[in-house]
């Protein structure tokens, strides 16, 4: 199974975060490198062990993955992101 995800990764002090929104993952890592295969690697050992438990659909499912022909895929997707100054 496929699935197009969204690796999001910003740098905090020393440390990179990378995180899969789609699937509310999050690892991190001292490379932006490091940080992106480290949650790969994070989703890799959950959907393994959801797999095993028969839970995997239901929570893809719970995260807005539905199936079609070609497999599966997220009923929203991010088509943009901006960074901004506010004040508060």
């Amino acid at each position: 199974m496929k699935l197009a995800v969204t690796i999001e990764i910003v740098r905090k002090e020393k440390w990179y975060l990378a995180r899969i929104p789609e699937l509310d993952f999050g690892s991190q890592g001292r490379t932006p490198g490091e940080a992106r295969e480290n949650v790969l690697e994070m989703m890799r050992i959950q959907f393994g062990e959801m797999r095993d438990l028969g839970t995997l659909e239901e929570y893809l499912a719970e995260c807005g993955f539905s199936t079609t022909d070609a497999g599966r895929c997220v009923e929203s997707e991010l088509v943009g992101f901006e960074k901004s100054t506010v004040t508060v």
